[in-house]
């Protein structure tokens, strides 16, 4: 009983009602009905009871007085109710066969929870009248599942039923079932089924499911071109991939092998289809090297001339530098800006990367050393630190040393040095090549240009500048590296000059209107942007671009403050000005340039100021094993001694300072020069020998479980007497029960006792004692741990792809082990209402 004062009431109260005494219930009043139980229990007949001891009950005051409730549960009640009629065949009025199998159910509940049903039971067909109906086209697995979410709203789907749920949710039209059924297809999307997910929605129109799977494909190309089911796509289906804008690769490379893998899988008859799927791969973005190569060894190529003819013709226009018919991918994942080193007071060792999709910073690994002056590129998804000066107290040198950072393993590894020492460089990347261009050593200015190549592990001095320059700005726009402006030593620069990788040779271009060095430059489409900069006497504002079509300069929108030794990249096509020194301070401040309005805007600023740092921009990873994604280069400048307000804190980058020891450059705590080398020979080794986890060939790991479920089997039988089958009462281990105190870690595998029970003790008095042991939790845990320890010792050697640790279970994505799938599939088929 309760009490309500009419002037406390709101229009709308939550109350609790509490069972009147003297109501007998024949079940505990605190407990409700599981549904996986309800078809077992018997109507009760008595209705005065809840399922529980108390409910909700909304009370609505009307204008009139009157109070409206409303029981929250009541209509769960009622199916429950209806549920357990069901069960028992009672009031039921249609009897569905699927296979020779019987479901009594009520039309007037299949109506409510499908649209086919209703149709069927109340648009006049002839089944309206019919007490029993036969439906055609699904499994009478799926058809107790889904009768039971039609009572009872809960369904489960597992890796075995999902295929036989969706299309009977679909065929009934119970849209709650197909979002349950997307949602965990979804959750499934590995490299090795994204394909077939993908097909599989299409052909149940499942829009949604498949348009995620599509974009998982997209992330995940380069892993999926690995798998069987990207050998078994059409061709159709190979051409609409391969031409998606979004195509997450590191280079066109990688979409061209895939194409000549996917031929050469049935060669015969796939090489005919080569020439109208080749038209789809943006060659435009192959090297020419590369394209020689293929013309010349490539056997599919030889069979159909006609490919060859076209690669040609590619190759000719890209040592005539064309601009490219087709645009570049751009990869639909989040895109990240990379800043590293710089100078406030000291040179810098942070690294940090921006997320321009929440705006948010995140800091990195330090560099290895604190350095300023440095250039900074990403050339196939690893991010590479070049050269600059380490101007800290005690200690002040310009490096010649190259790092790189993937950001896969997020870790640091050194490159092979360069030839000279380069403080304020000039870097960007040409044809899969790292170019370092420019800068100084000391008070001896670079006009020599070298690249790095990362298969080699080299760098190769090609043909020098006409002049010398430090802080220059690079650029590359089809397949030109251009270097412009800089100091020489005397003047502040506005040449440029233009390199050609063919000729090997450098040609002088047209002038800036303005001479600058530490300016901030980057290619976006056709013009070529120099940012901000120093004259020899203050900072700058002015930006100009170069148009490579017109071979003509122009001004454009002046940033909004003056400053040099700032860093400019590309992304989305805008600029992004970040940092620099204004002649007074460092600045944190970064501007966006956007080309069409000609318009600067205030960005999300540094989370400190700095001057000669590095940027560049990468499209985030989504590889295994460091295979990252498509990425987009830039150059970085580093600022001239003017603009870094050095000359209270430390040496002028202009004027003459001693060239620092090489033995006093000890990059890893060896102590320079021949142990500096030893030290780091020892590093490498120690990281060569570091475990790379691979995924194993699923063949092998069935195999491998089964000789070790085999011979546990028959070591318990021969230390076992012979007894009968096993009864209902013998225990069953599955996911639900870990063994108490079992480290979670320690227990990747799931199965049941009775395919992974252990061998007992040598000396047995009572067999079945023994049986309680051999199935005892502590023993099955001790077999897991064998199994486990198995699986590790065959990763160890190296069995092809990758291993995926998620939470409390080692999952195998490819070919993982059904026992346990396959007995609950059993059992849910056993206990599903007929």
């Amino acid at each position: 009983s309760f009490h309500i004062k009419n002037d406390t009431l709101k229009a709308e109260k939550t109350v609790r009602m509490h069972r009147p005494n003297g109501i007998q219930c024949n079940r505990k009043c605190n407990q409700e009905i599981p549904m996986d139980v309800a078809d077992e229990l018997a109507p009760t007949g008595d209705s005065t009871c809840s399922s529980s001891s108390s409910e909700d009950v909304a009370l609505i005051k009307e204008d009139s007085g009157d109070l409206t409730f409303r029981i929250s549960r009541y209509s769960k009640e009622v199916l429950k109710m209806m549920f357990m009629m069901r069960s028992h065949h009672m009031l039921t009025d249609v009897m569905l066969e699927v296979d020779k199998e019987i479901f009594h159910a009520h039309k007037v509940v299949l109506s409510a929870a499908s649209p086919y049903f209703k149709a069927m039971f109340t648009g006049g067909l002839k089944e309206t009248e019919m007490s029993r109906v036969k439906l055609q086209g699904i499994c009478p697995t799926a058809m107790g599942q889904m009768i039971y979410f039609m009572y009872t709203g809960q369904i489960r789907v597992t890796e075995v039923t999902v295929c036989q749920l969706l299309p009977a949710a679909t065929m009934f039209q119970v849209s709650h079932v197909i979002e349950a059924c997307c949602a965990f297809l979804e959750s499934q999307l590995d490299p090795t089924n994204a394909i077939g997910i993908s097909n599989f929605a299409e052909q149940h129109n499942c829009d949604s499911l498949k348009q995620k799977a599509i974009q998982f494909i997209e992330r995940h190309f380069t892993q999926i071109c690995q798998e069987e089911e990207f050998l078994q796509l059409s061709a159709i289906q190979l051409v609409s991939l391969i031409r998606k804008d979004e195509l997450n690769v590191q280079g066109e490379r990688e979409v061209y092998n895939a194409v000549l893998k996917w031929v050469k899988y049935d060669e015969d008859n796939r090489y005919p289809k080569m020439e109208h799927i080749l038209y789809a791969v943006r060659c435009q973005y192959l090297t020419p090297s590369f394209l020689k190569e293929q013309m010349k060894n490539c056997d599919v190529l030889r069979k159909v001339p006609a490919c060859r003819e076209y690669l040609a013709r590619i190759f000719k226009d890209l040592t005539l530098h064309k601009k490219p018919v087709v645009k570049e991918r751009r990869p639909n994942t989040t895109r990240m800006i990379f800043v590293a080193g710089g100078y406030f007071r000291a040179s810098l060792d942070v690294v940090e990367a921006f997320n321009v999709d929440d705006k948010t910073w995140t800091t990195l690994p330090q560099l290895r050393v604190p350095r300023s002056g440095l250039g900074a590129a990403f050339l196939k998804g690893t991010f590479y630190a070049v050269g600059g000066r380490n101007n800290t107290p005690g200690s002040s040198y310009d490096s010649d040393w190259v790092d790189r950072y993937n950001p896969v393993t997020e870790q640091w590894r050194p490159c092979s040095p360069m030839t000279v020492p380069r403080n304020r460089v000039g870097v960007a990347v040409m044809d899969e090549l790292l170019y370092a261009v420019g800068g100084a050593a000391g008070s001896e200015y670079h006009n020599t240009v070298e690249y790095f190549d990362p298969e080699d592990d080299r760098w190769v001095l090609v043909q020098p500048m006409h002049s010398k320059r430090l802080g220059v700005g690079v650029a590359v726009v089809n397949r030109l590296l251009y270097a412009i402006g800089g100091f020489d030593g005397v003047n502040r620069l506005a040449t440029v000059e233009c390199y050609h990788p063919e000729n090997n040779a450098w040609t002088c271009l047209p002038s800036m209107k303005i001479g600058r060095s530490g300016a901030g430059v980057a290619a976006l489409n056709q013009y070529i942007y120099v940012v901000g900069g120093f004259n020899g006497q203050a900072q700058l504002s002015s930006v100009e671009r170069y148009d490579t079509e017109q071979q003509i300069w122009e001004m454009v929108a002046e940033i909004r403050i003056a400053r040099s030794a700032l860093s400019l990249t590309v992304l989305d096509g805008k600029l992004y000005a970040m940092g620099g020194f204004d002649g007074q301070q460092f600045l944190a401040i970064v501007e966006v340039y956007d080309p069409i309005r000609n318009t600067w805007e205030e960005g999300t600023p540094l989370t400190s100021g700095r001057s000669g740092h590095a940027s560049a921009v990468i499209y985030q990873p989504c590889g295994i094993n460091g295979m990252n994604d498509g990425v987009e280069t830039c150059a970085s400048r580093d600022n001239d001694s003017e603009t870094r307000g050095e000359a209270a804190n430390g040496p002028r980058e202009d004027a003459a300072h001693p060239q620092c020891n090489s033995n006093e450059r000890g990059l890893c705590g060896g102590g320079g020069g021949n142990r500096c080398a030893e030290k780091c020979d020892e590093n490498d080794a120690r990281k060569s020998r570091q475990i790379n986890y691979t995924k194993p060939d699923c063949n092998l790991i069935k195999s491998m479980w089964a000789n070790l479920s085999q011979g546990c089997s028959e070591r318990r039988k021969s230390q076992i007497e012979p007894r009968q089958e096993s009864t209902a009462n013998d225990r069953t281990l599955d996911a639900s029960e870990e063994p108490p105190g079992n480290n979670a870690a320690e227990s990747p595998f799931v199965f049941s006792a009775e395919a992974t029970a252990t061998p007992g003790p040598s000396k047995i008095d009572n067999p079945k004692k023994c049986r309680r042991k051999c199935t005892s939790p502590h023993l099955y845990t001790s077999y897991r741990l064998r199994v486990m320890r198995a699986y590790y010792d065959m990763v160890k050697r190296n069995i092809n792809s990758i291993v995926r640790l998620s939470g409390r279970n080692l999952r195998l994505k490819s070919g993982r082990c059904r026992i346990l799938a396959e007995r609950r599939r059993l059992q849910e088929a056993t206990k599903a209402p007929r």
